[in-house]
């Protein structure tokens, strides 16, 4: 009876250890990941998660959806990092595909985010007029470390004024309406993404995922943003010149 019973603890265990093998991403001693700066022989598990900072993720109504989900996707198990959502009033908002959405904080009640994300949708054409808007983008921009968006959520940025002379893309779709909102943004018509400085903008929809992975590996090291990439069965385009979708001529 005894000889039984310490059989299946046997195999239950081995079952177990074979489920995580199988599901990384759910385990605790995934593959090994290193933080850019950390040890760099041998291998590490998997950080356990600690977020002592934020991704800000400014969401209106008529917002992209895949324009915050893909990013959300690709950051959301970093180890140092926690996704929060922000609109004006802190009330749920809809993205244009219909998807109704919580957020955490008001523009009122926001504390200070390390990442600032904007997103594009339909919903832009009335932000960039939207006066409180623009102020809490300026106001959370001066401290940020990393100011980023998604397709036209360049648009918003450009008219808060954060991009003056900062070279940014945006949607190739949109992009004389986008690229009207600031003659002071250095636009570039070819780019998946861009980076200057702190600023990270992307193309349309589908490139801010490219662009998340981008920062990851900006915020850690390539084999994390890969390994991410990977997890998600997602084929990243690591290349931010490789537009598709570039305006002609450019």
């Amino acid at each position: 009876m005894y000889r039984f019973k310490f059989s299946l603890a046997i195999a239950a265990l081995i079952v177990g250890t074979a489920s995580a093998s199988e599901h990384p991403a759910f385990g605790q001693q995934a593959a090994p990941i290193a933080a850019k700066g950390g040890a760099s022989s041998g291998q590490m598990t998997r950080p356990v998660r600690n977020p002592t900072k934020r991704i800000g993720i400014v969401i209106f109504d008529r917002y992209e959806t895949l324009d915050v989900f893909g990013p959300v996707q690709m950051w959301g198990r970093l180890p140092d990092y926690q996704i929060v959502m922000i609109s004006q009033t802190g009330a749920p908002v809809t993205s244009s595909q219909g998807v109704s959405t919580n957020v955490a904080y008001s523009f009122a009640n926001a504390p200070q985010m390390e990442i600032i994300m904007v997103p594009g949708g339909g919903g832009t054409r009335s932000e960039v007029n939207n006066p409180a808007m623009l102020d809490f983008l300026r106001r959370q921009d001066r401290w940020t470390e990393w100011t980023t968006s998604v397709c036209t959520g360049a648009a918003v940025l450009a008219k808060a004024g954060v991009l003056d002379a900062r070279r940014a893309t945006t949607n190739k779709r949109a992009y004389p309406w986008a690229t009207s909102q600031s003659a002071k943004v250095q636009w570039q018509g070819r780019a998946r993404w861009v980076v200057d400085g702190k600023y990270v903008t992307s193309s349309g929809v589908s490139a801010g995922t490219d662009m998340a992975l981008a920062l990851v590996e900006k915020l850690y090291d390539r084999k994390m943003a890969e390994r991410i990439a990977d997890g998600a069965e997602y084929t990243w385009n690591h290349d931010p010149q490789n537009d598709p979708f570039a305006i002609a001529g450019q």
